[in-house]
């Protein structure tokens, strides 16, 4: 699974990577945990509530991209993705990650495979690894912390007060033998070249999107022990990702 992530990247790197005319301000994240809030990048979707309050952000001075795709996004939703037919929210806490092998036929996620598909723009993440009956956690990123995205899908549920609360989850894949050693199991990353297919709104039947959720054998992951800061999701600054001994 994967259970934290970082994202220290700086919104003109972000803007770059993912072509993007704007994004907002972001502060430096070390410890990103389920339920918070979370940066994706997305198709501006015509029916999203968030439309309006979107378009209103894109002023001038959160242009950092000339070159970036005036179809795409930048927004936050909550980590922990409610399916929009969901009774309860709580739901949520359940589906921090979608298993990639099941994504096409899964409830929760068959439709948002459809039409609801999203990039999550990440520097790093954590996986834990069972030492001495304790679990010791390790951070894995790509050589000079370059950015990178997880394959990741949204939704927007409507609550009983009919406001829209707007959520998302990661996809995750077989680990590949970087990872494989610590945990079975990793967050789908996608190379670049994939951007446009994963966000392609054409695109509605999962064949052209299953090959892309495969772990990657080229990636060079790099595999840092870490302390136990980033156990808690209270603490997100650098302590998280400080080599340990």
């Amino acid at each position: 699974m994967c259970g934290r992530f970082t994202l220290r990247a700086s919104r003109e790197a972000i803007a770059e990577q993912f072509e993007l005319l704007e994004v907002p301000p972001i502060a430096p994240r070390y410890n990103i945990a389920p339920r918070q809030n979370i940066g994706i990048v997305r198709v501006r979707p015509r029916d999203s509530l968030s439309q309006l309050e979107n378009s209103r952000r894109a002023r001038s001075e959160h242009a950092v991209s000339p070159g970036g795709t005036a179809d795409r996004e930048f927004t936050f939703v909550r980590w922990g993705l409610i399916p929009h037919w969901a009774d309860d929210p709580k739901i949520g806490d359940r589906l921090i990650n979608a298993r990639a092998e099941t994504l096409a036929t899964k409830p929760a996620f068959r439709m948002a495979l459809r039409y609801r598909r999203c990039l999550i723009p990440a520097d790093g993440f954590y996986e834990w690894a069972k030492s001495d009956g304790r679990k010791k956690p390790y951070f894995f990123r790509l050589p000079h912390d370059q950015l990178f995205a997880f394959a990741g899908l949204w939704e927007a549920w409507e609550g009983p007060d009919h406001s829209c609360l707007e959520t998302a989850t990661i996809i995750t894949t077989d680990a590949n033998d970087q990872v494989r050693p610590i945990h079975d199991r990793m967050p789908v990353i996608l190379m670049p070249e994939a951007y446009r297919l994963w966000l392609d709104p054409s695109v509605t039947r999962p064949e052209p999107l299953v090959p892309l959720l495969q772990p990657s054998p080229a990636l060079a992951l790099e595999v840092v022990p870490v302390g136990p800061w980033v156990n808690n999701p209270a603490i997100d600054d650098n302590r998280c990702v400080l080599p340990m001994g």
